[in-house]
């Protein structure tokens, strides 16, 4: 099951949207991995790698956010704060049960799902008010 980006997903920030694309390539990596049911090594690799990437993504958006004092701030980094939970969640379940299908659709429900809802309405509004900026 392919998660690729599409245009659909661009918010209009150069900046963000390369993040969002490098993250779709790499959750794509990381399911792909567990279809196939390569070793823990790979698959753990990769959700490492998720893991820091998300956090300087997040840290990107928010220092915008910031320095142009973006009324919603606080929602937004809630959400971000909320998916790093998720995905610690995704993290402890890939420690107890290995690479596999329970993994993919965790990352599916976890990772994927929010992601692509988050950036088609928080992220988005974001790319709009940072335009305008």
């Amino acid at each position: 099951m392919a998660v690729l980006w599409s245009p659909e997903f661009s918010v209009g920030v150069s900046a963000i949207d390369e993040q969002h694309q490098e993250l779709f390539k790499r959750i794509d990596s990381l399911l792909e991995a567990c279809n196939r049911g390569q070793g823990r090594q790979m698959v753990g690799e990769v959700i490492a790698f998720l893991e820091d990437y998300v956090k300087t993504h997040f840290a990107t958006e928010e220092k915008q956010m910031i320095k142009y004092a973006y009324s919603e701030y606080l929602t937004h980094r809630t959400e971000h704060k909320q998916f790093i939970e998720n995905f610690s969640q995704l993290k402890k379940k890939f420690e107890e049960t290995g690479p596999g299908i329970q993994l993919v659709v965790l990352t599916n429900k976890i990772v994927v799902d929010w992601l692509k809802n988050h950036i088609m309405t928080t992220d988005t509004k974001l790319g709009t008010f940072l335009k305008e900026k």
